[in-house]
């Protein structure tokens, strides 16, 4: 049996071989794949689909001279096995390996780093506008899938690229999916151009008898006009992108490496911007991945046999228990509507969507048109819960600040993914929302410590009236899950805080915290109280508004202040306690902020990361010890081996 793969350690040793020999290449990549992601994880069912087109091109085409751009990014994985990266791969996403998307510090062959959708054109614009001015040389392609071209963003790019002439080449690689299934009118656009084999040949037709009708005097030649428009739109497919300023080619058969490189050739003698059509099937040639591709999207560690999980699943997830319990709330009030941007899965959503599918929307891949929508909602009377990961929401921010809470809009937005997300690394750690939404108007914000206080949360927001916004992170939820009826459900004071541990006069140490950080906090708290310390632990549970009588009480009975949040201190949690003391005229004698400082955060475990940056139980009582001034004691009272 050939191994070609083996000699493969760069884009030379691929061209070396022949097209007769690239069929098996891509088996014994899928092979690869299949073998490595199982013991990693990762983003298994799109890479599978792209196997062939990577292949295909830079076979083709030399890159990093010729730009090959990738949409979101987790389909090029392929992409980095023949860049040399091959032997990486035992460290995919892992703490020090390489990344899962494209990252510009790795390798001259990612032109472009990307985590998140719909960014491909544009950039595939601004590279063609910037060879233009600085004469240089090299094909530009972007490869975006039909799930991001949900997204407004890539539309803006398609229309300003028509507009310029941009001589630059889009793969739509048409998998009819993103994450899960796509929705709306382009997915059932690009299904018609790929289910009917007839359009192709009556595309040809049509073309060639358009092309032979003469344009004789001013009326004849704006009725002729008129025929070969109707005729277009009638008969002719991709007649959407020729709009758009594009020539269209395809469908093309995206596991066909000979045709899609003689389609390659065909685009590189058009001028101007081109619309490469290819279809792909996701989880291509694993049967598992290809019968059920939204599971096998994003996996962990995994059997290869039968696609199994390698991990139990022991406890409920904030989004698990996120879909029950507003499905619940829907159960018992019929103006509840659920709303995701092309994430059910991993949102919960799906949960909602299952129980309550008439009050369920999904908008694809356009955050921004989730919350102005949501504003819809509102103003129509219902109550709309808008689910949305951290990483994501950044990019409906003018939404959030212009349609929700300028208007004062009783919208609930559920943060999901808020914190450190683990092994997708700096594109998905969800550690600036604190920061961007504090300084909001009119916005309201909490994040659940552990499963129980996350339904109270929900219940609390969406009952609020005004836009409130509740946090929660990635993973199994802290503490037992007691799944509670609505009746059960109380509102949450808003602004009011808890004192886990009760402050008290003359205390050592008060530990400030919210969300995740609250349950390592209080132990690290119980661990020096065991040991003489005189410690409290107040939740805030609210980012905002504060409650300013409970810390203000604190900082003015406490030696020593720590604050503890995941998420970035610049303008966190740790910067609204200090915003307070100052306005209030307090004086802190010290203060210890545990957070995230002005790095971005790679990929690793979760665990793993949290540890690195002290946001565990041992970090928060190493780092009260050394602000008591008592530092060599943490191995005595927490020993490493106890993690």
């Amino acid at each position: 049996m050939n191994n070609y793969l083996s000699g493969i350690n760069g884009i030379d040793d691929l061209k070396r071989l022949k097209a007769s020999q690239l069929d098996d290449l891509a088996s014994e990549i899928r092979e690869f794949l299949l073998e490595n992601i199982s013991k990693t994880g990762g983003h298994l069912a799109s890479n599978l689909g792209t196997v062939e087109l990577t292949i295909a091109l830079h076979h083709y085409l030399n890159s990093p001279t010729d730009k090959i751009i990738w949409d979101v990014g987790h389909q090029a994985y392929t992409h980095k096995i023949l860049t040399g990266r091959k032997n990486c791969f035992a460290n995919l996403r892992q703490k020090d390996g390489i990344s899962g998307y494209p990252k510009c510090a790795e390798s001259p062959h990612d032109i472009i780093g990307a985590g998140h959708s719909s960014t491909s054109i544009s950039a595939a614009v601004g590279l063609s506008l910037a060879r233009e001015n600085l004469d240089q040389m090299g094909d530009i392609y972007a490869v975006i899938g039909d799930g991001a071209l949900t997204g407004g963003m890539a539309f803006e790019a398609l229309n300003h690229a028509g507009h310029i002439g941009a001589d630059i080449n889009v793969i739509l690689n048409d998998n009819e999916m993103s994450i899960s299934n796509n929705v709306g009118a382009i997915s059932n656009y690009l299904s018609t151009l790929r289910n009917d084999p007839t359009l192709k040949k009556v595309k040809e037709d049509i073309e060639f008898l358009i092309n032979k009708i003469p344009k004789i005097g001013k009326t004849v030649t704006n009725t002729v006009d008129r025929v070969k428009n109707a005729l277009k739109y009638s008969f002719i497919q991709g007649v959407l992108f020729e709009e758009f300023g594009f020539n269209y080619l395809g469908p093309i058969n995206g596991h066909n490496i000979i045709e899609l490189m003689k389609h390659f050739k065909q685009a590189e003698a058009i001028e101007g911007p081109v619309l490469l059509h290819v279809v792909t099937k996701k989880g291509k040639g694993y049967p598992p991945a290809e019968n059920n591709p939204d599971k096998f999207h994003g996996v962990g560690a995994f059997n290869i046999k039968d696609g199994s999980s390698k991990k139990s699943k022991s406890k409920a997830s904030y989004s698990q228990i996120f879909g029950e319990t507003l499905s619940r709330m829907a159960a018992a009030d019929e103006k509840i509507a659920g709303i995701t941007a092309a994430m059910p899965s991993g949102t919960g959503m799906e949960i909602f969507a299952k129980a309550h599918p008439e009050r369920y929307y999904d908008v694809g891949i356009a955050e921004q048109h989730a919350i102005t929508m949501s504003t819809g909602l509102a103003r129509g009377g219902m109550k709309p819960v808008a689910a949305i990961y951290s990483t994501f929401l950044q990019r409906g921010y003018d939404q959030v600040i212009h349609d929700a809470a300028l208007q004062n809009i009783d919208l609930t937005i559920a943060v999901d993914r808020a914190g450190i997300v683990g092994n997708d690394g700096e594109t998905h750690q969800g550690l600036f929302d604190y920061s961007f939404l504090r300084p909001v108007p009119n916005l309201v914000m909490m994040a659940a410590k552990d499963a129980e206080q996350m339904q109270q949360m929900l219940y609390t927001a969406v009952n609020y009236q005004g836009p409130a916004v509740l946090r929660y992170p990635r993973g199994a939820a802290a503490g037992e899950y007691v799944p509670r009826n609505v009746s059960d459900l109380k509102e949450i004071e808003i602004g009011k805080a808890e004192e886990l541990i009760e402050i008290e006069t003359d205390m050592d140490l008060t530990i400030l915290t919210v969300g995740s950080t609250v349950l390592p906090a209080q132990k690290a708290a119980e661990v020096l109280n065991n040991n003489g310390y005189k410690t409290a632990v107040v939740d805030a549970r609210f980012i905002k508004p504060l409650d300013e009588e409970i810390i203000i009480k604190a900082l003015k009975n406490s030696k020593n202040i720590i604050t503890a949040e995941e998420q970035v201190l610049a303008g966190g949690f740790s910067s609204a306690v200090l915003e307070l003391a100052a306005d209030r005229g307090v004086a802190i004698n010290k203060i210890k902020r545990i957070g995230i400082g002005d790095e971005f955060v790679t990929h690793g475990g979760m665990d793993q990361m949290k540890k690195e940056y002290q946001l565990d139980a041992r970090g928060i009582l190493e780092n009260a010890l050394s602000l008591l001034s008592k530092a060599e004691e943490v191995n005595e009272l927490w020993p490493e081996k106890k993690d």
